[in-house]
């Protein structure tokens, strides 16, 4: 499965069968967590065979069941770090997909277990990943059209549009959705440049709701076709 097929293949499970993580998929997903903490300066932590962080009051009202095993997203605070874990955690929930797994990003409706991670000085939580072998698929969700989430047109490039149509299967708090992709033309740089947007929200989570759809849209538009203004 490449990542074009995990992003439509994926959706948010919450549910999962009494299974442990196949030992070499594990590995596979550790050694990813090493890279994607390297290249944004993150400390994301997968955690096995720990059921206590799913057990609360607000897991059971978010109907998570038999979650096991999930990933801890920390890194050192700073103005763009929901932004940085939203981009490179999503690297990782399309590997698991790749995998045969089902995740789900969790905002709020976990517990945090002492001693399950380790954080340094100056570190925070942010959020938890859920991650295993799901009951079910999951379900599709309605999502905006590419015209309400950006400025393609029939004179943007194609690239851009396919980009926007991924952005759109990104998983968004409640699915909300609160972003925006704009197209500008090459001028002084060699590529295009493309703006990402994210717009108010009551709920929250919209900077790191950008940052899994900014990867989303690398993934459908091709990132040799664009650069970031």
């Amino acid at each position: 499965m490449t990542l074009e097929e995990a992003i439509k293949a994926r959706h948010s499970v919450r549910a999962y069968k009494a299974q442990p993580l196949a030992e070499e998929i594990a590995k596979v997903l550790e050694k990813e967590i090493e890279e994607q903490n390297r290249q944004g300066h993150l400390h994301i932590q997968l955690i096995k065979n720990e059921p206590k962080a799913f057990q609360g009051k607000l897991a059971k009202y978010g109907k998570f069941s038999n979650v096991t095993n999930y990933l801890v997203m920390a890194g050192q605070k700073a103005e763009d770090l929901d932004e940085r874990i939203g981009y490179y955690d999503e690297h990782l929930v399309l590997l698991a997909q790749t995998l045969g797994l089902n995740t789900c990003w969790v905002g709020l409706s976990y517990s945090k277990i002492p001693g399950t991670y380790v954080l340094e000085e100056g570190e925070v939580i942010k959020a938890y990943i859920a991650i295993g072998y799901g009951e079910t698929q999951g379900v599709s969700h309605k999502i905006k059209t590419v015209g309400k989430a950006s400025n393609a047109s029939d004179i943007t490039p194609s690239w851009f549009r396919k980009g926007v149509e991924a952005a759109l299967l990104a998983p968004t708090a409640v699915n909300q959705q609160k972003f925006f992709f704009e197209y500008v033309s090459a001028r002084d740089s060699k590529s295009a440049q493309v703006i990402a947007k994210r717009s108010f929200s009551l709920i929250g989570f919209t900077q790191m709701d950008l940052g899994i759809a900014k990867y989303h849209f690398e993934v459908g538009a091709g990132k040799d076709n664009f650069e970031w203004a």
